[in-house]
């Protein structure tokens, strides 16, 4: 009888979990796309101005070990001063290929946001030499659907991890 309860319970479990949307190829491309304005536009070829329109005025920025921003002024600042204010020393980032999840949020059946977790390998290029890796982290990103339009609002930045650790 306990057998029976606990299969029972296995059972139920597993088709909730099955039942979870988790990688809808639908919204694949579009987050595809996001990821790419945000990071291989503005933080790998410093122009920032797609991302000035996905970022969500009430932004939140936390970084394991660069601490917490609370301003998409100062984010954005942040990426230009830091991120590409030194030429000799450009930090580029890469998302790590198929690391990319992405969790819809809906409420009554209607998707009102999504939750996009991976994988990113960070670089430095300098004149005349070759990439170089220098760290490797994770990072969740909460997109809110406003006015048809994604915004970035939350960032998760994790896990960072030198080649050396």
């Amino acid at each position: 009888m306990k057998l029976s309860r606990h299969i029972l319970l296995f059972l139920l479990l597993s088709a909730g979990a099955a039942a979870q949307e988790q990688f809808p190829h639908e919204l694949m491309p579009t987050f595809t796309q996001l990821d790419s304005l945000i990071f291989e536009m503005s933080f790998n070829r410093c122009d920032h101005s797609a991302m000035k329109d996905l970022i969500h005025e009430d932004f939140e920025f936390y970084h394991d070990t660069g601490g917490l921003e609370t301003s998409k002024a100062a984010f954005i600042k942040t990426i230009e001063q830091n991120i590409c204010g030194n030429p000799d020393m450009k930090p580029i980032r890469k998302l790590v290929a198929g690391s990319m999840q992405l969790f819809p949020m809906r409420n009554n059946g209607e998707l009102y946001a999504v939750i996009q977790s991976g994988e990113h390998e960070f670089y430095i290029r300098e004149p005349g030499k070759a990439l170089y890796l220098t760290s490797t982290a994770k990072f969740t990103h909460l997109w809110v659907l406003e006015n048809d339009n994604w915004l970035l609002k939350r960032v998760l930045s994790y896990n960072h991890v030198t080649p050396e650790d």
